[in-house]
């Protein structure tokens, strides 16, 4: 039988944005309740009252804190900013790979400059500096180009240790990111390193966002 509690957690556990907030006791259970009164009530064919929703969430809430307890990582880190960044998006094909080689002659490492290729299934992205822009779209003449992103930023978290095996640091890199509205074009991982490739427009806001989640965790 399906009770009002089994429709709750289906609900809640499907609604990220609902979840944390609701583990952690900063949403109101009873305004939550009156907003997922309609769904619940089309889910079991019936009316039901909103303090049985209350109680239902109530529950939910205790057993999520029980279940989900605080992942301890430190976020003490470098961050490093870097400017005129661009973004290629191409079709992945038996020719690009031939030419993508080609790439690591092109670009200085020595003098701090990036390249990084991203292999999905359909597409390879690639981003490196916008002084190689060029040189880049000559290479790749007689390629699918997708799209190509300019006036990016790379900004970089340099962990002491590894976050890779740390369930949730991304996830709240992201969060943080996300609360201030910032489009993020591409992540790049390493075991110490997570990069953000983002819009030029955002890189101040977003630079003082990971220095306030880096100062918070110290």
């Amino acid at each position: 039988m399906v009770t009002i509690s089994h429709v709750v957690q289906k609900i809640v556990s499907d609604k990220l944005f609902i979840l944390e907030p609701l583990s952690k006791g900063i949403i109101s259970n009873v305004s939550l309740a009156e907003q997922l009164k309609p769904k619940i009530e089309e889910e079991l064919g019936k009316k039901v009252k909103t303090h049985a929703i209350v109680m239902a969430l109530r529950r939910y809430t205790e057993d999520i804190q029980k279940k989900h307890k605080e992942i301890t990582f430190d976020y003490s880190s470098e961050i490093i900013l870097k400017t005129d960044i661009c973004d290629i998006a191409l079709l992945r094909s038996p020719t690009l790979f031939t030419k993508l080689k080609r790439l690591y002659d092109i670009v200085d490492f020595e003098k701090g400059d990036i390249l990084n290729i991203i292999h999905g299934r359909h597409e390879v992205v690639i981003v490196t500096n916008e002084r190689y822009m060029k040189k880049s779209l000559d290479l790749f003449k007689g390629e699918k180009v997708f799209n190509v992103e300019k006036n990016l930023v790379s900004l970089t978290l340099t962990f002491s240790s590894d976050f890779l095996h740390t369930p949730g640091v991304i996830y709240n890199v992201v969060r943080a990111l996300a609360w201030e509205n910032i489009n993020i074009y591409e992540i790049v991982s390493t075991n110490t390193e997570l990069t953000f490739i983002l819009n030029k427009k955002d890189s101040s806001k977003a630079y003082g966002v990971l220095g306030q989640l880096v100062e918070k965790n110290k």
